[in-house]
């Protein structure tokens, strides 16, 4: 069934391996030259109430993606594999060529 960005972005994302909540869906990172999506992306926790930044952004690579449900995303992804990309947070779409 065909998922609006919208309707994403209100699933919450939990690992599968531990059962964690990884937060929501924040961003994609779109391959336009395969005009496919290749990861989303959920934003680090704001730190002490955002005053100090947030922690480390969790990009998932699309492979990983088990089962998109009407609620939540259920994702093989330990949260020990997160990377930093605060500086694409304006963007809800990450183009990569």
């Amino acid at each position: 069934m065909p998922q609006r960005l919208q309707e994403l972005r209100r699933k919450e994302v939990i690992s599968e391996c531990d059962g964690s909540r990884i937060g929501f869906v924040d961003d994609l990172e779109i391959d336009v030259s395969d005009a496919r999506v290749i990861a989303i992306v959920v934003f680090g926790r704001p730190r002490i109430l955002g005053l100090f930044g947030r922690g480390e952004d969790c990009i998932i690579p699309w492979r990983k993606i088990r089962i998109i449900g009407e609620d939540t995303i259920l994702v093989d992804f330990s949260v020990q594999k997160m990377t930093n990309k605060a500086k694409n947070r304006h963007k809800f779409v990450t183009i990569c060529h």
